[in-house]
């Protein structure tokens, strides 16, 4: 979720100028990547709370197509 090596994130890049999580604004320290976009957070706390969520709802949804598949992890 955080920076690649390959890309420098930018602020001016970021789809958004307010953090989703506090309102506050983005800063050029708590840039991520997700879905090919630059998002911003307010701090670095933020982004990767941000990171943690993302990775959760992927799992959950990863277990849930794996039920619907008859699979079973």
């Amino acid at each position: 979720m955080t920076q690649t090596p390959t890309r420098t994130l930018r602020i001016e890049d970021a789809v958004n100028e307010l953090c989703p999580w506090s309102g506050k604004p983005i800063a050029a320290d708590s840039l991520t990547l997700y879905n090919g976009a630059v998002v911003g957070f307010c701090n670095p706390d933020c982004r990767d709370k941000f990171a943690r969520a993302v990775t959760a709802f992927e799992d959950a949804l990863q277990g849930r197509r794996a039920e619907t598949a008859g699979l079973f992890q």
